[in-house]
């Protein structure tokens, strides 16, 4: 038998109505959660990216992040309320993650032409990065950026130097070799396979345990900052960047971490291209 004839004809229409309205509701629900989804991160957990730069971000023996950025952005994210999922990605990788809003943020350097307008970046410098130019003991210092032509420069695999790879590759008169490591970078330009090496002082300087090593010289030719570079494809970029700066500056006000610096640091060695 059909229920339409065991209901009241008025008590059908109102059952009717109740469903439509409950119906509509859950429509409304279903997008209104979407809207939350896309104006705020979705959960607690942020996904980070960090790349092979010891001793600043790295991955240690037993596969896990570690650095001294590593440990500075966990005590934040604590105070800031948030979990970290911390990703080990190459750096072509990272920044292609970070255009397209696939993860929160990166640990990584400013003023990265390949991510113009694609991040945000923090307004605290985390650390400061060095980039150096490396040469044995009987080799002229570097001090001006024509230094390199006519030379051979050895370069680390996958790493841009903010721009500065792109530049080296485009002169005639400047040869390049890649190794695919800091030590093996060393150790090429310890045997002569290269005349100067570019690479970041910190990591350098980790490897540099061997006894020969102290033939190794070295020129500043760049100082940028670390931060935190959030993504803009993610509509929460600002959001994420207030919290962390104001985190980071209420754990400094109580003396567990050091005194926030913003300050623009921008060494360049003579004739340093504009990238």
């Amino acid at each position: 038998m059909r229920l339409s004839l065991l209901i009241p004809r008025a008590m059908h229409r109102f059952i009717v109505v109740l469903l439509s309205g409950l119906w509509l509701t859950g429509v409304v629900g279903t997008v209104h959660a979407e809207n939350i989804q896309h104006t705020e991160p979705a959960t607690r957990t942020l996904r980070v990216a960090y790349m092979e730069f010891p001793p600043v971000t790295y991955q240690n023996a037993e596969g896990e992040p570690e650095g001294a950025m590593l440990d500075v952005t966990r005590k934040v994210a604590r105070e800031a309320g948030y979990e970290l999922d911390f990703l080990y990605l190459p750096v072509s990788r990272a920044y292609l993650y970070l255009k397209k809003g696939s993860i929160d943020f990166a640990l990584g350097l400013t003023n990265v032409p390949a991510l113009q307008d694609a991040v945000i970046d923090s307004e605290i410098n985390l650390v400061s990065v060095v980039l150096s130019a490396w040469y044995r003991e009987d080799q002229a210092p570097i001090t001006h950026i024509d230094d390199f032509r006519d030379q051979v420069v050895i370069l680390i695999n996958g790493f841009t130097y903010g721009g500065l790879r792109s530049w080296l590759e485009q002169q005639g008169d400047i040869r390049i070799t890649n190794a695919p490591s800091h030590r093996s970078a060393i150790d090429m330009l310890k045997r002569g396979r290269g005349d100067y090496l570019l690479d970041y002082r910190d990591p350098v300087r980790e490897e540099l345990t061997d006894f020969s090593d102290a033939i190794l010289r070295e020129t500043e030719l760049r100082t940028r900052k670390g931060a935190w570079l959030f993504s803009a494809a993610t509509p929460w970029a600002k959001t994420l960047r207030a919290e962390f700066d104001a985190a980071y500056h209420r754990l400094a006000e109580r003396g567990e971490l050091p005194p926030a610096d913003t300050r623009d640091k921008s060494i360049l060695l003579p004739g340093f291209p504009a990238l």
